[in-house]
């Protein structure tokens, strides 16, 4: 019988993990994802939708469902689902493998400033309007409903509904990646003075920290999560050499 791989998702990764097992006839492979997207890409293999109901509940699930490996290709500030994976697969001896994106570095010409979550975003915003480029979720954006002030960009995979309750936003609803110059072009378009983002890491949202640097833009940077401390590659095909060495579940 295929060995069955829980992959929790919602990145590009995952759905590239996906991909390259999808053809894996020793492997079934299973992509997780917590449901926040309402439209999320099509995947290759088997979905599911929602939470697992915390950490006894990943575990149930891992039993019921005689899961071999789990792969986390969560975002990397997806961290309470990162610790759920950790602890559920040590108590259940299931092992686990992290696919984690390095975060950005700063180079020659970035203005970056890291702040703890948004509230540090709010606060580092200041009382002056300015006119600001909120590359968050949909639902974190809606805290900057504090600081009405400001004139806001958002852009999201899915629509803001219902949109702040700011006197000036804009909204783009649109799927990365992004290229340096499409971003260059929005941020020019809507005269954007600082930018509020996640160091998601990797290539395809990279393009507005290129932009950030042309223009000289500031840059506030939501400071990453701390994750479980577990066995973790860069790339998707490391994660396939490591899904060689495991085993299924006894019967």
């Amino acid at each position: 019988m295929p060995r069955r791989i829980l992959i929790l998702g919602g990145t590009g990764e995952a759905r590239r993990l996906a991909a390259r097992l999808a053809g894996e006839k020793k492997l079934y492979p299973i992509v997780s994802l917590a449901g926040r997207t309402e439209n999320p890409a099509q995947m290759p293999v088997p979905v599911r939708v929602g939470g697992f109901g915390g950490i006894d509940g990943l575990r149930a699930y891992l039993t019921a469902e005689r899961i071999a490996a789990v792969i986390d290709a969560t975002h990397p500030y997806a961290a309470q689902m990162s610790r759920h994976a950790a602890a559920a697969c040590a108590a259940e001896g299931v092992p686990l493998l992290a696919l984690r994106r390095q975060p950005w570095k700063p180079v020659a010409g970035d203005r970056w400033r890291e702040v703890e979550g948004v509230p540090g975003a709010l606060a580092a915003l200041g009382e002056t309007p300015r006119r600001v480029f909120l590359a968050l979720g949909r639902n974190e954006v809606r805290a900057f409903e504090a600081a009405p002030w400001h004139a806001y960009l958002v852009r999201s995979v899915d629509p803001v509904e219902p949109p702040l309750a700011v006197p000036y936003a804009d909204y783009v609803v649109a799927r990365g990646p992004f290229t340096a110059e499409g971003d260059l072009e929005l941020l020019r378009g809507h005269r954007i003075a600082v930018i509020v983002a996640k160091n998601s890491g990797g290539p395809a949202t990279y393009g507005k920290m290129e932009a950030a640097r042309a223009l000289g833009l500031e840059v506030i940077l939501l400071r990453r999560p701390a994750v479980p401390q577990v066995p973790a590659v860069e790339t998707v095909e490391e994660v396939a050499h490591w899904l060689e060495t495991v085993k299924a579940p006894d019967a």
